[in-house]
């Protein structure tokens, strides 16, 4: 190979590279635009269920609480319930399902 055809594919290499890092910049920061201050999981005063992986042998109203506070890290705290939890340890939230 030719040192010119060596450069000519390093500068190709490059410019694809720039080009894709400014792609990924531009839809992460349309991404973060779009994302609204209303658009979270849980709000205080709502009722959250522990899936049951984490928590065996428990009936479904044992492993139900009130969320207490919303944190910036988008994790809750809970009334009854020590630390901090993140959405993935509750069920789905259930819209339909009766409050009990």
């Amino acid at each position: 190979m030719k040192k010119r055809t060596g450069w000519l594919i390093g500068a190709f290499a490059l410019s694809a590279g720039a080009i894709g890092a400014a792609n990924a910049y531009w839809k992460r920061k349309k991404m973060n635009a779009t994302r609204k201050a209303n658009d979270v999981w849980a709000r205080p005063g709502m009722m959250v269920t522990f899936r049951a992986e984490l928590m065996p042998g428990r009936e479904r109203h044992e492993r139900t609480f009130r969320v207490r506070e919303l944190l910036s890290s988008g994790r809750v705290s809970l009334q009854g319930a020590d630390g901090e939890h993140a959405e993935k340890e509750f069920e789905p939230v259930q819209f339909d399902r009766p409050i009990s």
